[in-house]
């Protein structure tokens, strides 16, 4: 059993650690996220590999920078082939990452607001909107910059969903069972609650990736996903 919209985030110390993760979850997960850990070490070659392999692969790179950078920099990642791309949800940022993808098929995600944070670290560092206000504003700008879609905890899906056309991506991190530990995440659900609420696609990491067994714990994600309403 595997579902595409299950992205298993390869957040280890190493290249070589991600391909036997890979490796060991075989034919149960077929869709991957790269992120900064990997990033300096070849997670863009590891991304042509996992591409190469048939499997999809999701590059959270975040890009914030001036409209000239993240426009080349997206034109860069659109050449690797992978389906997703992260950029922060200011508009500007969206407006070049769109114009740098060109016609290619990666798809352009707007990271609207952390789920490492709640509303203490949000006004820590200067917001006074609640989570839930601040993702909202950043997914109207969104749907302005003519991104696919944005990223958001589960808890805000289901608001999101009811604002955004149906092939508008929902992709949500901070997916656990119940059993698991929430650590540095804030904002959590489980894979069926995410899903019913309207998440597109699910990411998952230290939960399969820190677990005894990864393949098992990999199952059990999803089949709490086929769960879903």
């Amino acid at each position: 059993m595997s579902d595409a919209r299950l992205y298993v985030a390869l957040d280890l110390p190493s290249i070589d650690e991600a391909r036997a993760m890979v490796r060991q979850l075989g034919d149960k997960v077929v869709s991957y996220k790269i992120g900064l850990q990997l990033l300096p070490l070849g997670g863009t070659d590891l991304g042509r590999e996992l591409t190469a392999q048939g499997k999809n692969v999701f590059y959270d790179f975040k890009f914030h920078d001036i409209d000239a950078t993240v426009e080349k920099a997206t034109r860069s990642v659109a050449g690797l082939g992978g389906k997703l791309l992260t950029v922060h949800a200011r508009p500007d940022v969206m407006r070049a990452a769109v114009k740098g993808r060109g016609n290619s098929d990666l798809k352009i995600l707007g990271v609207t607001v952390l789920t490492s944070l709640d509303q203490a670290a949000l006004e820590a560092i200067g917001y006074y909107n609640t989570p839930e206000e601040l993702v909202m504003r950043r997914v109207e700008q969104a749907l302005y910059a003519g991104v696919d879609g944005v990223v958001s905890s589960p808890l805000e899906a289901a608001q999101i969903r009811a604002q955004v056309p149906d092939d508008f991506l929902i992709v949500t991190p901070g997916v656990r069972l119940n059993s698991d530990a929430k650590g540095d995440q804030k904002r959590v659900a489980t894979p069926q609650d995410a899903l019913s609420a309207g998440a597109s696609h699910l990411v998952v990491g230290r939960p399969i990736t820190a677990s005894p067994d990864p393949g098992n714990a990999a199952t059990s994600i999803l089949k709490n996903m086929s769960l879903a309403t």
